[in-house]
């Protein structure tokens, strides 16, 4: 559906859910939440009464979340256990991980800033809908013998991966950005809590379910569900998002953008969330060879990254309710959460056993979901609106390069020395990023529904 103008003359005051000054009007497919700053936003505020279709809006855009971790997370898996079985060699696998980061560093900025100016829905449907193809396309080279062990079979992974990175690249911020539309007014903490709870679930299922199914299937199987699932996403995007207006923006030069990407209150959040990525991503690759070491075996390993999923995904909406709330302030969620990633690193280094794992895990999955939403939370509140996406699509590359950097610097300091001691530079790296994120903050609570977001 096309993006439509709001329609300001058509909304009428009120004090219900979204807080004094709130406005309420239908919405095309329905009436989501707005708050104070709806009219800024362009997204239909909230009433009692549409507490319901305000969650039927968002979930859809949840699941957009997930599938982009479920795709990066199983075929990165997949990729894995090709070149486990000499199907793949370990520069192809270099190459099939590198391409799908490599896509989204360089398309998120200007995918989200095309959802800016055309409207972020048609942005997400477009990297939904390309998701589809590019992973059906794998399927039908598949099936009519195109792809073959060897160079063949690498190449067309690799340009699988890069299709795929690609389409996440526009999907992925557009999504940030409805989602921290339509949670201005003191509502973002809770809902990128949410968001970043249904990423976790992605994170988490994408190398079990991905394993399975290349285990029983193989790997074009495996494209196959991602392509099933990115179509289930799509439609239900069609059927229960709205479209949120392109919002008028002001001429904005290099300069400016440049100004805006370098000022504290971009920086701090951003260069959190790239701490939180690295901090889970290494502990996704690094905990388990921990554990192999301690003789213990590929189910125990997975339960103990399971664990740290889990725990992410259950803290991370309480945490952003609570800021949301007044009861959890930016520089105390991100001090607390850093303080956790720090502690478990430090304890998976110098402690040894299957107790400690399971300790470390979990404190480190409890860092990254208390400061995860809040970052996010913080990251949209200091954007304009009519360049949220903008926002997004850049502060998704701070974490791409934290999700690649945190496991390459412990990769190479395990190298020279051991995983105990590369598990200790993250920690001492992470340590400097969360006193860098926290430096100069005022403890003030979030602002609460009345204030603006």
């Amino acid at each position: 559906m096309a993006d439509t103008p709001a329609q300001p003359d058509d909304r009428r005051e009120t004090t219900t859910a979204g807080g004094p000054g709130s406005t309420a009007e239908d919405g095309p497919r329905g009436t989501v939440a707005g708050g104070p700053d709806a009219a800024a936003t362009g997204a239909p505020p909230a009433t009692a009464a549409t507490a319901a279709p305000r969650q039927a809006v968002l979930f859809p855009l949840y699941a957009a979340g997930f599938v982009t971790a479920f795709g990066a997370h199983a075929v990165a898996t997949g990729a894995g256990a090709e070149a486990g079985a000499g199907q793949l060699s370990l520069l192809a696998l270099g190459l099939v991980l590198a391409v799908y980061d490599g896509a989204e560093v360089l398309l998120k900025p200007v995918f989200g800033s095309l959802a800016d100016r055309w409207g972020p829905r048609r942005v997400l449907l477009g990297g939904l809908a390309a998701f589809v193809v590019v992973s059906l396309a794998y399927v039908l080279v598949a099936l009519v013998g195109g792809i073959a062990a060897g160079p063949g079979g690498a190449v067309a992974l690799a340009l699988a991966r890069l299709g795929q990175g690609a389409a996440a690249s526009a999907f992925s911020p557009a999504a940030g950005a409805m989602v921290g539309r339509l949670g201005a007014g003191g509502r973002r903490g809770r809902v990128f809590g949410s968001y970043g709870a249904w990423k976790g679930l992605g994170y988490t299922a994408g190398p079990l379910l991905g394993g399975v199914v290349i285990t029983f299937a193989g790997l074009t199987a495996l494209f196959v569900v991602l392509a099933a699932v990115a179509a289930v996403v799509t439609v239900w995007v069609v059927l229960a998002v709205p479209a949120l207006p392109a919002l008028p923006r002001q001429r904005q030069t290099v300069v400016d953008l440049a100004r805006r990407l370098s000022a504290p209150a971009f920086l701090r959040p951003t260069s959190a969330l790239a701490g939180t990525t690295a901090a889970l991503a290494t502990a996704v690759g690094f905990l388990p060879v921990l554990g192999t070491a301690s003789g213990l075996s590929p189910i125990v390993t997975g339960a103990v990254v399971a664990c740290l999923a889990l725990s992410s995904t259950l803290v991370q909406p309480r945490a952003g309710r609570a800021h949301d709330r007044g009861r959890l302030s930016t520089r105390t969620a991100l001090a607390v959460g850093f303080a956790l990633m720090v502690a478990g690193f430090v304890l998976a280094a110098v402690v040894t056993g299957i107790g400690a794992l399971v300790v470390s895990a979990v404190v480190i999955g409890l860092g990254v979901g208390i400061a995860t939403p809040v970052a996010f939370a913080s990251l949209a509140a200091s954007s304009p609106p009519e360049r949220l996406g903008q926002t997004m699509g850049s502060a998704e590359v701070g974490r791409e390069l934290g999700d690649a950097g945190g496991p390459l610097l412990v990769g190479v300091v395990a190298a020279a020395a051991s995983v105990a001691a590369g598990l200790g530079a993250l920690a001492a790296v992470l340590a400097v990023v969360g006193v860098a994120a926290t430096a100069g903050r005022r403890a003030a609570p979030a602002p609460t529904d009345g204030e603006p977001g």
